[in-house]
């Protein structure tokens, strides 16, 4: 696309305005057209989970309560994380000054991390349920779980902060732009390093130790309910439970296959150069890769249950206006 002379810069008024480039072309607007469906789709998913779980009083359990922690934070990412992603595609400029940069940037990271620490939440109590379920109801209660909750966004928002700080991206005054109209966070790559440490190999561990459980003791339960068949009838009720305990760890292995999916690629990336813009390709490549894992939560954790199904027809047929 071809720019008049006065449509060259960002603010054509500011002598250091940054060059405007707007990205245009079949491939582009398909690529914005799919970006922006993923967005809308992720919103709408997220959605459905938090009206579902906040409008049905069956449905509030500590399980569903972080299912539900999860989804706000998967919403925030729909939201706002993508569409403004979506916007810096199109066009490099950024017209709304270093405040509303700086806290696009908060929103970010404390989407993303809180989605981490819902995750690792929903691993330790799927483990206690499935390790230890004649005390589960009394280990894990609705009200410790809010205050889990509670403390997993406090310590997210904590840690955004504190990141923001020391790379010098929290206040709009410490943003280092090489032009006016740019919205670039420079990270310090020993920041890096423990951002990879934090955020990335301390949870994934913990969800990966916790699942290799949960896996050993399906496994176990299976074994021993084959074990115990005598009769016909009996092995039909080991059949049912043996196909149950399958789909539960077909399950918890989609979840940890699309977390390491969604998040390897982008630290082995961040790792590899010291300064990274936002507007690099391969940041945005492998950035896109972690705000589809919003997407897919709702899938995972949601559709696959009869409860949400079920939840989702009642509010599509607006059935819960109805007294």
């Amino acid at each position: 696309m071809l720019l008049h002379s006065e449509d060259m810069y960002c603010f054509p008024e500011d002598n250091s305005s940054c060059i405007k480039e707007v990205r245009t072309g079949t491939g582009n607007i398909f690529l914005f057209t799919l970006l922006s469906f993923i967005s809308v789709c992720t919103v709408f998913l997220n959605l459905l989970v938090i009206i579902s779980i906040s409008h049905f009083k069956q449905l509030h359990t500590p399980t569903n309560l972080l299912i539900l922690s999860l989804a706000v934070a998967d919403l925030l990412v729909g939201l706002v994380v993508m569409p403004v992603n979506i916007l810096g595609l199109i066009e490099n400029c950024w017209y709304f000054g270093n405040m509303a940069c700086v806290i696009v940037f908060v929103i970010n990271n404390l989407s993303t991390v809180a989605s981490l620490c819902s995750l690792t939440f929903i691993a330790v109590d799927r483990y206690v349920a499935v390790n230890d379920p004649l005390s589960y109801s009394i280990k894990i209660t609705f009200c410790k779980t809010s205050v889990f909750i509670i403390a997993g966004w406090f310590f997210s928002l904590l840690y955004v902060v504190i990141f923001l700080y020391f790379n010098d991206n929290l206040l709009p005054s410490q943003i280092m732009i090489r032009c006016h109209g740019e919205c670039v966070m420079y990270i310090k790559y020993t920041w890096m390093t423990v951002d990879l440490i934090v955020i990335f190999v301390t949870p994934c561990s913990i969800i990966l130790i916790l699942y290799s459980f949960i896996f050993n003791v399906a496994r176990r339960q299976a074994i021993a309910v084959r074990s115990l068949i005598n009769s016909t009838s009996n092995r039909r009720r080991a059949r049912g439970s043996f196909t149950s305990e399958t789909k539960a760890a077909r399950t918890l292995g989609i979840v940890v296959c699309v977390y390491l999916v969604c998040w390897i690629p982008f630290y082995l990336s961040s790792l590899s150069v010291e300064n990274m813009s936002s507007f690099s390709l391969v940041w945005t490549v492998f950035g896109w890769l972690v705000y589809l894992n919003s997407s897919m939560n709702p899938l995972i954790y949601a559709i696959f249950y009869p409860w949400f199904r079920a939840s989702v027809k009642n509010i599509l047929t607006c059935r819960i206006l109805k007294s």
